[in-house]
């Protein structure tokens, strides 16, 4: 009982606020996050007219905007270019920032400090900035190999590419540092190459890390509007772009489909969430890497 007592005591120290005003705070924010989602749900299920005229609570309830926005918003060719550009980005973009960061921490070599700082540097450049660079690079590269880069998925790849790797290396070098160097030692030891030490006892110890920089490279290539709007042709739009084109489309119109865009918002939403629920276990472990040393 004094144990439970004394643990109790413990807990109520470190508590930053108390229980009542926790547990308000808490409410509210559940509030602000649920409510909309709920309301796009609903709105999802609800007529058109219904949603036009602000009815919170559908008076019937259909899913034919569901059946509706594959045709209307063109949705299914969107999700298949995300999927595909968005998938691929993170893939690589894991990989090879595992692969890189193991030499910054593990090798010693001439202006390894300096890459590392330049890691954080460019965190601060932000995207916009060098969306006319870029655009003006790729069609200069078009123009003097004949090779076109604008409009195609890997143009679009190796643009997310350059922007999630910088971050993802930066995280696995903070995951890698944690790791000890003991079990390195011991299979150098026993004759093991440095390829052979980074596929059989890094990557496998490094799994969080591997995933949060993996999701992140995935949520940077499904959520862009920006880059995909400029580097995109009506075939290779991501889902975000048709989104936002559907949604364009419908302003000034006599009656905008309104459930078909929350349907078809929840529907690209639906990846994202079951991305989350599969790695979750991952997630905190990869985030929270470094914070103890």
């Amino acid at each position: 009982m004094s144990t439970l007592t004394a643990r109790g005591r413990r807990t109520d120290v470190t508590r930053l606020l108390p229980r009542g005003l926790l547990i308000g705070i808490i409410a509210v924010l559940l509030v602000f996050v649920l409510v909309p989602v709920v309301y796009i749900l609903l709105a999802s299920v609800n007529s058109d007219i219904g949603v036009a005229s602000g009815d919170f609570w559908p008076s019937a309830f259909t899913l034919t905007n569901y059946s509706k926005i594959w045709t209307t918003v063109a949705l299914g060719r969107g999700l298949a270019n995300s999927i595909v550009v968005a998938g691929s980005v993170a893939v690589v973009c894991a990989f090879v920032a595992v692969a890189t960061a193991y030499v910054l921490v593990r090798f010693d070599f001439r202006g390894r400090l300096t890459f590392l700082r330049g890691l954080l540097a460019l965190q601060s450049i932000p995207g916009t900035l060098l969306l006319l660079p870029v655009f003006v690079l790729f069609s200069s590269f078009a123009t003097a190999t004949g090779v076109q880069v604008v409009g195609t998925r890997w143009g679009l790849f190796i643009t997310y590419l350059t922007f999630a790797l910088p971050f993802s290396t930066w995280v696995m070098v903070t995951y890698l540092r944690g790791l000890p160097r003991e079990l390195e030692e011991a299979a150098r030891i026993d004759g093991a190459s440095s390829w052979r030490i980074l596929t059989r006892i890094v990557v496998p110890l490094s799994w969080p890390g591997i995933v949060v920089s993996g999701i992140f490279a995935f949520l940077l290539g499904w959520n862009d509007v920006l880059f995909a709007s400029i580097m995109t042709t009506p075939n290779t739009r991501t889902a975000a772009v048709a989104l936002e084109v559907f949604g364009a489309t419908q302003e000034g119109g006599a009656l905008p489909v309104y459930g078909q865009m929350m349907a078809a918002a929840l529907v690209c939403a639906v990846p994202v969430v079951v991305l989350y629920l599969i790695f979750q276990r991952y997630l905190v472990g990869g985030l929270t890497a470094g914070g103890v040393k």
